[in-house]
């Protein structure tokens, strides 16, 4: 399928989520995650979940980094040129929600992206080789290409991999590796 394709089936798939299967499903990855070979690392950037769009809570998520006292890294859009600009999260940074609904910091201390070393990716679908449906709008694909090769990238997603997106571009960035309640991808 496409990916304009998966976008529309994902949306409506995501939408159909009730509250307490969010929760669990949210928990469930996060527990997942544990079990990967990324808690030695310093840097871990982390997107805040858009409750209107039924994202993957990532509190539970950001509970373990604080946790481990690693650096969490937030991002803030800009739709002028769809980038994305990072800042560290810490207990001083306020939140707010921007007129899409997306959680991001007002201000704070900025982070190059040549720091991060894992990546947390929001997506609505992925296939099984690594690639991802995003809303289709760039802003992680111009992010990813201009971290370090060796940055870890872990997609989140409810759901599991489709078989193959047919209209993937040289420009997407494949995950390397994906985590959802059930499984974990390894790409």
């Amino acid at each position: 399928m496409t990916k304009s394709e998966l976008r529309h089936i994902y949306k409506k798939k995501r939408q159909a989520i009730d509250c307490e299967t969010l929760d669990t499903h949210s928990l469930n990855i996060a527990n997942n995650l544990l079990t990967l070979p990324i808690w030695h690392f310093s840097y871990y950037h982390i997107f805040l979940s858009i409750t209107e769009q039924k994202e993957i809570d990532t509190n539970p998520i950001l509970s373990i980094l604080s946790g481990k006292d690693k650096h969490i890294v937030v991002s803030k859009s800009n739709f002028e040129n769809n980038s994305l600009t990072h800042f560290l999260l810490t207990d001083g940074t306020v939140i707010k929600k921007n007129r899409y609904h997306i959680p991001e910091p007002v201000s704070g201390i900025p982070i190059a992206n040549n720091l991060l070393d894992v990546v947390f990716v929001p997506l609505l679908a992925f296939d099984e080789s690594g690639h991802r449906v995003g809303y289709g709008k760039g802003f992680y694909d111009g992010f990813l290409k201009n971290c370090r090769p060796e940055t870890l990238k872990i997609g989140l997603s409810f759901f599991q991999a489709e078989k193959h997106i047919t209209d993937v571009f040289e420009t997407d960035v494949p995950l390397d590796y994906c985590v959802t309640p059930n499984k974990i991808y390894t790409f």
